[in-house]
């Protein structure tokens, strides 16, 4: 049973989809403002957080940065439109994916398993790759840099684990959302790039190109040469 926290301050939007997730087998709590969520979060535990980007006071960028500052939880943003704005404030904030709304309770749930699935297989690995500064540990599934462990976002140990499974192949965009993001249509790219630039802010050095995830012009991302 997954334990999903709702953060919806939309009534009928925060009960049919507390009801359908229910319905389904999940465990849900429900919060009307961010305020409320971030006391739920505490209490609950969950296994994933489903966020409204537009919540009244404390919005849901807000909201997504605090649980950012000490946990790697997934979020999932849910908007009310699929600008470019909102879209990318919410994915920059540290979500992992998004739902336009309205959306139905099959795509929500679709969207869940996605991003809660594990989609690196860990068994042809050794346990510990060291690249330079750079620790990673296929196993225990955590990153460490210059002997501190790094606290990524679920998205951002998926990718970093698959683009550092092959060095220096390039991968397409659309080749990541497949496999990272588990998206086999044709799903939207700035997932990808916002992703890439929340993790290179984490692993890179402040000064200089990126090293580890490097960008090929018209192609995608590599893993740089090690």
């Amino acid at each position: 049973m997954v334990r999903i926290l709702l953060i919806e301050d939309d009534p009928s939007v925060r009960a049919g989809v507390a009801l359908g997730l229910r319905r389904r087998g999940h465990e849900v709590r429900a919060a009307e403002t961010g305020e409320v969520g971030l006391t739920v979060l505490s209490e609950f535990c969950p296994d994933l957080v489903l966020l409204d980007l537009m919540l009244p006071r404390m919005n849901g960028v807000q909201v997504c940065h605090k649980i950012r500052e000490t946990s790697q939880l997934p979020i999932i943003m849910l908007t009310a439109r699929g600008d470019d704005f909102d879209v990318v404030v919410g994915l920059e904030a540290g979500a992992d994916d998004y739902v336009v709304k309205p959306a139905t309770i099959g795509v929500v749930e679709a969207r869940v398993k996605a991003v809660l699935r594990r989609l690196i297989d860990t068994a042809d690995h050794v346990e510990i790759e060291f690249h330079d500064a750079l620790a990673i540990d296929r196993i225990g599934l955590t990153v460490a840099k210059n002997g501190e462990r790094l606290l990524l976002a679920p998205s951002e140990l998926k990718l970093l684990l698959y683009l550092s499974a092959s060095p220096e192949r390039v991968f397409s965009r659309q080749q990541l959302l497949e496999h990272v993001w588990d998206h086999s249509y044709h799903a939207d790219a700035r997932l990808v790039d916002a992703c890439v630039r929340r993790l290179r802010r984490k692993i890179e050095d402040v000064s200089g190109s990126p090293r580890y995830i490097q960008t090929v012009r018209g192609f995608g991302y590599r893993f740089g040469p090690l």
